[in-house]
């Protein structure tokens, strides 16, 4: 038996390795069962290419199974197996030069330079295999390679070093003993081994069977003995991996029903084979209902990364972006390392290659379902086709349900990712006070719809924002709004956007670009600026004059309700976009809106400053009209606060003090 010493300092690299690079020690069983599958690819490949083995008798499998008494777990499999050479080089040796250093960097800092660079080390020095050592105190490797005749026992408990010495083995390939810790001892049952198999290598392409000993009872109920079975445990076929000529609907919806945990088929799928400077598949499902757990903090991913059929992770949020958190599905990839860190995936130069790709790949998925519908749209409008046994409605009713449940978070791409702007502005949908919700359209209207209905003199796209469920603000309250007023009197269209995060996104886009191809055949970028109604300053482009002599006699009723509101107001002035009510309020230019505060209030939001409206009067209305003679600072202060208590509650804005409100309305009708 010959003595060997581990080329590095191997307890520090094992810790390095079971405290870095895996959070769950289940994972050991899916390294082996890789380096099984890998084994098996190697010689699979050389029955076919390499004359020497061509005649080899080959029936690829891996074998498991334990012994409870003894403490063991033992896989096994028939693949190309190792010399005493390989042992040494592949067992012997855990790292190469600089992956401690690397190791040790990504203990200290796994954001750091270093980590980036280097992370494509890990799995390529034979860790994978040492992971073992998470649950073995002791291992023994039984190994003969492929065309020869002498086997190999490699054996270590994984701190000193190792030894080799001559065995027996009937055939090719390897077999790896564990002798358990006590927390390992968990692992010696049939339901735990195939329960990690099916989650981590239910679609490695070799079989996977499991030998275990079956009770066996009488008619009695009583134990009469047991019986050895060996069952086959994986399904050994990646869906995703397989043609797409091959595979039908019903096949893609019963896997998504697997993995995304639901009992409806998807809204949509989309199966990608990409070969190149990168190789991977993808398969990604849209799922008809937002998960219930979409607007969590803590939500649960929905896309499974695997690398070569072998399960890496399914809780990385880097796989997607968040806006397209709702994505269910698989990314497989060929050249990614199979050892890859979790914490670093997000720095690896493939994935985010990959990840990019998936993201044009999905937006374009949904571009081509607003298309479809728009397509559909327009035939019905035009009666075209009007003998077509296709349902032109399924792709309008197949839109209207991914924007009725994603249009929310898709919107957060607009400020999330800038890269992919332009396509997902395309994508967002808002409700329009051209466009009524009726029983067979939900009135979605998109920017490029907002544009072909403009005016022809018209420069900008007008919006109104209000604040969501949270600030009691919704597309109701927005659409009955005075501000809308002047806009209604002049037929100009305005959007609304009665979202919460339409206050953050929306002002951050600024403007709406869209690529037009002219007459001449060259290609031509509009640009329309986004104006919010409910801003100081956006009546200025209504096109109505100032009134300066209206402003003369309105000043002093100006005067009268900005003494009496004081400090509750930022200003008081004379609206030139209301026509029949009598009051409104605006934010600043540089202010949030009112909607806005109250909801970064309810989120918690507590610090920051109170903002005050501006309040704009209409100096035509009865009411306003009806201050101009009266002195009475008592029935001014009950009108002035009435106005702005109005205006408040008209845009859903809670009110500080209901009672005082009611107070002065009742007040004011007992006069």
């Amino acid at each position: 038996m010959a003595q060997h010493q581990f080329q590095t300092e191997v307890s520090r690299l094992l810790h390095l390795i079971i405290h870095s690079l895996y959070s769950n020690r289940e994972i050991f069983l899916r390294e082996l069962v890789s380096n099984a599958s890998d084994a098996l690819d190697k010689l699979k490949y050389l029955t076919v290419a390499d004359e020497a083995f061509k005649t080899l008798s080959f029936d690829p499998r891996i074998d498991i199974s334990f012994n409870k008494d003894e403490k063991t777990l033992t896989i096994s499999d028939n693949g190309i197996g190792m010399s005493e050479a390989d042992l040494i080089e592949s067992l012997g040796t855990i790292a190469h030069s600089g992956t401690r250093a690397f190791l040790e960097k990504l203990t200290e800092d796994s954001a750091s330079a270093a980590a980036k660079k280097d992370s494509n080390l890990i799995g390529q020095f034979g860790v994978g295999f040492y992971s073992a050592f998470m649950v073995a105190e002791k291992i023994d490797v039984i190994s003969r390679k492929a065309g020869e005749e002498t086997a190999w026992k490699w054996s270590s408990d994984g701190k000193d070093g190792y030894s080799i010495d001559s065995a027996g083995r009937e055939s090719q390939g390897t077999t790896v003993i564990m002798h358990l810790t006590e927390e390992g001892t968990e692992y010696t049952n049939r339901w735990s081994i195939e329960n990690i198999i099916k989650k981590y290598s239910n679609h490695v392409a070799f079989p996977i069977f499991l030998t275990y000993d079956e009770k066996e009872w009488d008619d009695k109920g009583n134990e009469k003995g047991s019986k050895t079975k060996t069952d086959r445990i994986n399904s050994g076929t990646a869906l995703w991996r397989r043609s797409k000529t091959e595979l039908k609907e019903e096949d893609y919806n019963e896997f998504y029903k697997q993995i995304g945990h639901d009992s409806d088929a998807p809204l949509h799928y989309v199966h990608t084979r990409a070969e190149g400077s990168l190789e991977y598949t993808t398969l990604f499902y849209i799922p008809k209902k937002a998960p219930f757990d979409l607007y969590n903090v803590d939500y649960k991913p929905g896309v499974k990364l695997y690398v070569k059929r072998v399960f890496i992770t399914d809780d990385e949020k880097e796989l997607m972006p968040t806006y397209l958190r709702f994505v269910h599905g698989i990314i497989d990839s060929e050249d990614l390392p199979l050892n890859v860190s979790r914490e670093i995936l997000q720095q690896n130069k493939i994935l985010v290659n990959i990840r990019s790709a998936s993201v044009k790949k999905i937006l374009s998925e949904i571009k081509q379902m607003a298309d479809n519908a728009a397509s559909c749209k327009a035939k019905k409008s035009s009666n075209e086709d009007s003998s077509s046994s296709e349902d032109p409605s399924s792709d309008v009713e197949k839109w209207e349900t991914f924007i009725g449940q994603f249009n929310r978070p898709l919107k957060e791409g607009l400020y999330q990712d800038f890269a992919n702007r332009e396509i997902i502005q395309e994508l967002v949908r808002f409700k329009s006070t051209a466009v009524e919700s009726t029983s067979g359209s939900a009135g979605w209207t998109s920017f490029a719809d907002y544009v072909s209905r403009m005016k022809s003199d018209q420069k900008h796209i007008y919006y109104i924002t209000g604040g969501g469920a949270a600030s009691g603000c919704d597309e109701k309250t927005l659409r009955s709004s005075p501000l809308l007023e002047a806009y209604r009197a002049k037929g100009i269209e305005v959007l609304i956007m009665s979202d919460e995060i339409d206050d953050i996104v929306i002002p951050t886009l600024h403007s709406y670009r869209k690529e037009t191809v002219g007459l001449d055949g060259k290609t031509e970028t509009q640009s329309w600026e986004l104006k919010a109604v409910n801003r100081a300053g956006a009546d200025e482009e209504l096109g109505e004059k100032k009134d300066k002599t209206a402003e003369k006699e309105a000043k002093p009723v100006i005067e009268k309700i900005k003494k009496a509101l004081g400090d509750r107001v930022k200003d008081v002035k004379l609206s030139r976009r209301l026509h029949d009510s009598p009051s409104c309020i605006v934010a600043d230019e540089n202010d949030p809106s009112m909607q806005m505060a109250q909801m970064l209030k309810a989120m918690g939001q507590t610090g920051m400053p109170d903002i005050k409206p501006i309040l704009e009067v209409n100096g035509e209305h009865p009411i306003l009209l009806g201050l101009k003679d009266v002195d009475d600072e008592e029935r001014i202060a009950d009108v002035a606060g009435v106005l702005l208590d109005q205006a408040l509650l008209v845009e859903g804005i809670k009110l500080q003090d209901p009672a005082d409100f009611i107070k002065r309305v009742n007040r004011l009708l007992s006069k």
